[in-house]
């Protein structure tokens, strides 16, 4: 049911319409945008309570001044509605909502069991491909870690499976004991199958059965005489008895759970989630979401745990510090997205009630950290408005760089800061084709024009200050582009490194003066400056990097006339990938099948001639 948007909103006819089923309804202000998101079992008594005369939360009576229309959403079942609630708070970010600001992916370890020789991988990010998922794990260092463990203990392949496809001899992963070379047949596939189901059961936290089936394994080998086999087997028996002897906590009891601790100071709020998997500890991550009004932590709690649980797996148990409102409806709706059963629990003692605590002091040191970094923060964008003769410190900031080879796949970037630091959800690239290569003004420009033209459409939000890293001409550049998309009344400074080079030297050219600002090598306002210009010249490295690495790695053969998927892919399995191809020449090259002595000609000019 949709209520249309007006300023005067008839509440008393569209309460008599509403029903009483469960379902979520969204508060909507004049401009149709939504501003509050929440659920209900019984829809008409729930949304008649925002409309009496008195509310005891003012941030209630704040949102209630602001709404112009309302819809709804009918639900079989609340859990339905905890679901909808979750999935829309997710995409539009509600004023008055718990938001939930820090959604970057965990990392999990990646399991290709659909291969007939599965990888151990690294992996972030959605996980729709087959194969087995664990995780997610705390930080990319504990997932490095245990790989680094994983590969010594089941010697299991790390290399991507284009590399695995084209491999004639071992590399070096087998001569330092890391892989068995099951890409050149030294093992057999059931033999790596068992190293596998080793691995995915330790990852399992079943380090005994891991143990007892090498040694049936190991015995096998034994009385079939394969004794290079067996002396392996041993060796990796040895290695992982040596593992769970060192262990701290034995993961024999296989407990998976979280520990969240909350802490409020004022506006922040710190939310510290701790990871333990198989009864060990792996780390935690701190998160810091956007509230308004009531900020007590079963309030935070009520709006965090949702959106953070309901897009990934949660484990068996999830303790907390205090009880909160839906707790049983949440502990149901996560347990049927999960597949098994979820216990929502803030009664806790022993191990558990040590570790609730060591959440709390995590969280509380997390906000500390935070409220500092955020103080120095605030002091710097001060000072940069003070630099730069604001009537109001600066709230929004954006740095443009160009990256570039000779010429070369030219990448430019826009880096976003705010008053909370780094924004790099709005972090943008652009591939550029400037008329000539290497014209870092004409590439510039293009990364202007095609950036502000969305602002000034009101697609992206306009910035306070824009920087330019370079002198004068970029200065110079900028400023035309703007005046000629009618946004010449915007701050523009160019950040020149200076005639030495060095940190602290720094020249700002603005717009009108006709010689540069250089700032004591302390000042708060050239620290930020230094910290946004060297983001966005790290933002276009990456990114011309990346496009480089995929032009030598694609295009050189792909453009080659006459050279189609099945002789590309002969070409590469024959020499063992691009390089091998490159060294190759004419006569080798006509030994391949379907490779004519005109195309094996064409293709060694081609790759000689991009080399």
């Amino acid at each position: 049911m949709t209520e249309e948007n007006n300023t005067a909103f008839d509440a008393k006819s569209f309460l008599r319409g509403l029903t009483h089923r469960p379902g979520v309804y969204r508060m909507l202000n004049a401009k149709g945008n939504v501003i509050y998101v929440g659920k209900a079992l019984d829809l008409k008594k729930r949304v008649s309570t925002y409309f009496h005369k008195t509310h005891a939360d003012p941030k209630t009576s704040l949102m209630m001044q602001r709404v112009a229309g309302i819809e709804v959403t009918v639900t079989n079942t609340e859990a339905e509605a905890l679901i909808l609630e979750y999935n829309l708070i997710k995409r539009n970010k509600p004023r008055f909502n718990v938001v939930l600001r820090d959604d970057k992916s965990y990392p999990y370890i990646y399991v290709s069991t659909q291969h007939p020789f599965p990888r151990l991988q690294f992996h972030r990010g959605a996980r729709k491909g087959k194969g087995r998922y664990f995780g997610p794990y705390p930080s990319t260092d504990a997932v490095r870690k245990t790989l680094g463990e994983l590969h010594k203990l089941f010697l299991i392949r790390q290399c991507q499976d284009s590399f695995f496809a084209h491999r004639t001899r071992p590399c070096l992963q087998y001569q330092i004991r890391r892989c068995t070379a099951p890409c050149v047949g030294y093992i057999e596939q059931d033999q790596y199958a068992g190293d596998v189901n080793g691995a995915i059961l330790f990852l399992e936290g079943k380090n005994r059965s891991v143990i007892n089936s090498f040694v049936e394994r190991m015995d096998r080998a034994s009385d079939a005489q394969d004794y290079e086999q067996a002396a392996r087997l041993r060796d990796q028996i040895a290695k992982l008895k040596k593992v769970e002897s060192e262990q701290l906590i034995s993961r024999s009891t296989a407990i998976d759970l979280d520990v969240i601790g909350v802490a409020s100071d004022a506006a922040m709020h710190c939310v510290t989630v701790f990871f333990i998997r198989n009864g060990s500890v792996l780390g935690s991550r701190n998160h810091f979401p956007k509230t308004s009004g009531d900020a007590s932590a079963a309030s935070i709690l009520s709006g965090f745990l949702p959106q953070y649980y309901l897009g990934r797996d949660a484990p068996g148990e999830i303790i907390v510090a205090t009880d909160f409102e839906y707790r049983e409806l949440l502990e149901a709706g996560l347990s049927e997205r999960s597949g098994h059963k979820v216990r929502i629990r803030h009664r806790v003692r022993g191990d558990r009630l040590r570790w609730r605590e060591l959440a709390q002091t995590n969280a509380e040191q997390g906000m500390r950290l935070q409220l500092a970094s955020n103080a120095t923060i605030r002091r710097q964008f001060d000072a940069l408005g003070q630099v730069l003769k604001m009537d109001t410190p600066p709230e929004r900031l954006e740095c443009f760089d160009v990256s570039h080879t000779s010429g070369e796949a030219t990448v430019g970037s826009c880096v976003v800061f705010n008053q909370a630091g780094p924004l790099k959800s709005d972090y943008r690239r652009f591939n550029l084709k400037p008329p000539a290569p290497g014209d870092d003004y004409a590439a510039m420009a293009e990364a202007l024009r095609r950036r502000y033209a969305r602002i000034k459409k009101g697609e992206v939000p306009m910035p306070d200050v824009l920087f330019v890293d370079g002198g004068k001409g970029q200065l110079a550049g900028a400023l035309a582009v703007l005046e000629e998309l009618g946004l010449d009344w915007l701050n523009v400074v160019g950040v020149a490194k200076g005639r030495s080079r060095k940190p602290g030297m720094e020249q700002l050219f603005l717009a009108g003066n006709s010689t540069p600002i250089i700032l004591p090598a302390d000042s708060p306002a050239l620290l930020l400056i230094q910290q946004i210009r060297d983001e966005a010249h790290r933002f276009a490295i990456t990114g011309h990097r990346q496009r480089r690495a995929k032009a030598r790695t694609t295009s050189w053969l792909e453009e080659i006339e006459g050279l189609g998927p099945k002789r590309r892919q002969e070409l590469l399995k024959q020499f063992g990938g691009l390089q091998g191809v490159r060294g190759a020449g004419i006569d080798d090259l006509v030994k391949v099948r379907g490779i004519s002595r005109a195309l094996a000609e064409r293709i060694y000019n081609n790759l000689h001639t991009e080399g």
